[in-house]
């Protein structure tokens, strides 16, 4: 028996130490629920909500999902490699597993999957409510890499506390519309934010928490100076998201 009870105690060892490697940021509503968001890599987390999981923009490349527990719900952003990856989706799903992805990610997604467009919301359960917002370049170099009208952002409104994980972008007119924010990731590299535009978005947000995400080789210390500097009540926590 109690060679049995220490393998089931190693087993569940491996379970999670995958997940024990990631930074965890912790939050509660006004109400007691309990968020935890586990911050994977780049633009991949997993939310917990009590025993809720989301898993936003799994990618198999930064950590092995079959050591994560099934998701209730997943989400993804958009097409591109670096945030839709069917290898790390399939380990993922129950039977009950949600998916919301944009249109394009459909044909390479489980049959299971709902599209969701620019503008549409949906009230997952009593306490969750997902808005699929946009997420596209104005860049002219960048047009083709996040046409307008393609990609999401999503605002996840939890018991009242409020995650915004905005996909790839830059500094779109759209993002005046993104208020009451608790917790806020922006990209920062490449065809998306220079950390110049993300200073401005964090700035015209005004999250309580700002992460900055997908970021590469960019120097997310500037941007956390150049937040601070401007006095506002926004918090800059800079974690291993690059």
């Amino acid at each position: 028996m109690k060679k049995l009870f220490f393998l089931l105690a190693l087993m569940m060892s491996v379970i999670t130490t995958q997940a024990q490697d990631f930074a965890v940021e912790k939050f509660q509503t006004q109400s007691g629920k309990n968020i935890s968001v586990t911050l994977i890599k780049h633009a991949s987390m997993e939310i917990r909500v009590d025993d809720y999981i989301i898993q936003v923009d799994p990618v198999s490349r930064y950590t092995d999902y079959s050591k994560f527990n099934k998701a209730d719900l997943i989400l993804i952003c958009h097409e591109h490699g670096d945030h839709m990856d069917p290898k790390a989706v399939e380990p993922l799903l129950k039977e009950s597993t949600l998916i919301y992805a944009n249109q394009r990610s459909l044909e390479k997604l489980p049959a299971r999957t709902v599209a969701l467009e620019n503008g549409s919301s949906v009230r997952v359960n009593d306490y969750l409510n997902v808005d699929a917002v946009p997420a596209y370049n104005l860049a002219p170099e960048n047009l083709q890499k996040h046409p307008k009208g393609v990609g999401n952002g999503y605002v996840l409104t939890i018991d009242g506390f409020r995650i915004y994980i905005a996909g790839d972008l830059d500094m779109i007119p759209e993002l005046k519309d993104i208020k009451n924010i608790d917790l806020c990731f922006l990209p920062i590299n490449g065809p998306t934010m220079t950390p110049e535009q993300a200073v401005e978005a964090a700035l015209l947000i005004e999250p309580k928490i700002f992460i900055p995400y997908h970021f590469s080789n960019t120097n997310v210390q500037e941007v956390k100076d150049k937040v601070d500097a401007a006095g506002k009540k926004i918090e800059v926590r800079l974690r291993e998201m690059q």
